[in-house]
Formats: C-alpha cells, sequence, structure tokens
C-alpha cells in the first residue's frame, strides 16, 4: 500500500510542477502553450548533458534546468507569443509548431548531424539520468517502506509550490500577476507593464516545467517526444482544477496523479489513463469551470 502512495505522490509532484507553470500562464495571458511538455523535455535533457560534459549531479542539474527552461521561455514568449496575444486559436497553432521544432532540433542534434557530428546524450537514442545510489536503496521507517527518491520528488514539489505561493500572494510581482489574470485591461490602466509581467511569469512557468522534467529523468527514459504526454496531463490539472487557481491545481494534481498511480499498479497504464479521463470528463461535466476558478463577478 505504501509502494503505491508513493508512485500516486511521486506523480501527483511532477504533475503539479507541469501544471502549475500552464495554469500562471493561461490565467494571467489567456495562452494555450502546446511547447510547455517541450520545455519538460529541454530541462531533462539539461540534466542528461550537463552530467556527462560538466559532471553535474542531480543537485545542480535542478537549478540549471530551471535557468535553461525559463530562458528557451522567455525567448519563445518573446519572439512568438507575444505578437499573438488575445488570438488563442492563434497561439495553440503557433506552440504547437514550436513544439515539433524543439523535437527536430533534438533528434538532429541541432542540425549539427548533417555534418556528421554527433552529440553524445542528444538524438534520437534512449538516454538516462544517473541518480545518486543513496536516492535509489529504500529503507524502513517504522516497518513502513521508503523510497527515497520518490520521497525527494515530493520533497523538491512541496518547496517548489510554497514558493510558488508565496510569489503570487505575498510580493508585488505576484499582485501584478492576479491583477492581470482578472483583467489586464484595467491592470494596465493601473500602470502594470503588462509585457514585462507576462514574460517574467512565462519564464517562470517554463522554469518549473524544467524541473519537472529532470525529475522525471530520474525514472523514465529521456527521449525527444517525452514532453508530448505530460503538456496534455498538466492541461487535464489545470481544466480540473480552475484555471489560475493554485489551490485548484494542488488539488487536481493530487486527485489525478492518485488515481493514475492507483489503477496502474491494480490494472496497466492505459487502463489507467482511461479512468483519469473519465474523472476529468465527469467533473467538466459537473463544474465546466473547474473545482476552484475564480468567482464572477
Amino acid at each position: 500500500m505504501s509502494e503505491i502512495l508513493f508512485i500516486g505522490l511521486s506523480l501527483s509532484s511532477i504533475l503539479l510542477l507541469i501544471a502549475l507553470g500552464l495554469s500562471i500562464t493561461y490565467g494571467a495571458m489567456g495562452v494555450i502553450n502546446m511547447a510547455h511538455g517541450e520545455l519538460v523535455m529541454i530541462g531533462a535533457y539539461t540534466a542528461v548533458i550537463s552530467g556527462i560534459y560538466l559532471n553535474i549531479n542531480l543537485f545542480l542539474a535542478l537549478p540549471l534546468a530551471f535557468l535553461v527552461s525559463a530562458a528557451v521561455g522567455l525567448a519563445l514568449e518573446k519572439l512568438v507569443i507575444r505578437r499573438l496575444y488575445g488570438r488563442i486559436i492563434d497561439t495553440l497553432l503557433a506552440t504547437w509548431g514550436v513544439a515539433i521544432v524543439l523535437q527536430q532540433l533534438i533528434r538532429l542534434e541541432f542540425g549539427l548531424s548533417f555534418f556528421g557530428i554527433h552529440i553524445e546524450g542528444l538524438g534520437p537514442g534512449l538516454q538516462n539520468m544517473n541518480v545518486p545510489s543513496f536516492l535509489t536503496q529504500p529503507f524502513e521507517i517504522g516497518g513502513i517502506p521508503i523510497q527515497p527518491y520518490r520521497s525527494f520528488i515530493i520533497l523538491v514539489t512541496v518547496l517548489l509550490t510554497l514558493l510558488t505561493w508565496f510569489l503570487m500572494y505575498r510580493t508585488s510581482m505576484g499582485t501584478q500577476v492576479r491583477a492581470i489574470m482578472r483583467n489586464p485591461q484595467i491592470a494596465a490602466a493601473c500602470g502594470i507593464d503588462v509585457k514585462r509581467v507576462s514574460a517574467f511569469t512565462f519564464a517562470y512557468g517554463s522554469g518549473l516545467a524544467g524541473i519537472a522534467g529532470v525529475l522525471l529523468a530520474g525514472f523514465k527514459t529521456v527521449m525527444p517526444d517525452m514532453g508530448a504526454s505530460t503538456v496534455v496531463d498538466g492541461f487535464l490539472v489545470v481544466v480540473v482544477g480552475g484555471v489560475g487557481s493554485l489551490l485548484g491545481t494542488v488539488l487536481a494534481s493530487a486527485l489525478l496523479g492518485q488515481i493514475n498511480g492507483i489503477f496502474a499498479i491494480l490494472t496497466n497504464d492505459i487502463l489507467a489513463r482511461a479512468v483519469v479521463f473519465g474523472v476529468v470528463i465527469a467533473i467538466i461535466l459537473w463544474r465546466p469551470r473547474g473545482l476552484f476558478a475564480f468567482k464572477s463577478r
């Protein structure tokens, strides 16, 4: 039972990190970022490559992946998304195209394969990230088996969730983000630099996706299309929890992650996914705006 609990909580934790960025950016900017999963993939590859060439361990790879994914996200916002605000279908299609381009760049090793140059850790092959040995050896506390790496995932997620809450509700930048979520036009009229705040928000959400990629690489194969399914799961969490709701995102990720983990252990991954989608459909029919959506005025 404890094994199922740890699997469910670790899946929920990664879902939460992915969904936090989606919830904030969609709530603040109205952007459906289909390239968010590729930012997860970039974080995972950052961990793999930095381990090979810089001999960086998991703990140093986390902040590095945050910075790399945040930089890519910031570039994406400035070069593409900023020109498409208010055009939700256009942003969906544009970011989907960016996602495909990022996947192919990794497969082609940034185009260097045409010149016969191979970068170890990239390409279409299957890569893995080395996890410190002390995080791979289970131990018991009071007769309860503890999985250290999954416990580490949960701890990192809790700390980042608390940091996100602090930034959103205890800083002036967070106040500006929440104002933009409610009404960007009124926020701009009150003197808020909507473009600057949106860029910061997008970069921060992208950085969280990068960290999720590192944590995911600890027990999942790293490959160019690994982010394709994660972005769908992230949007499921956002829809169920309510757009822009931090509490809703936390509870929805816990609910869907536990359901997926329990049914994956009891049956198989395919049936578990079907059950998750069934639960999501039922919740949408019951509460179309999500469990904890902002109240209308």
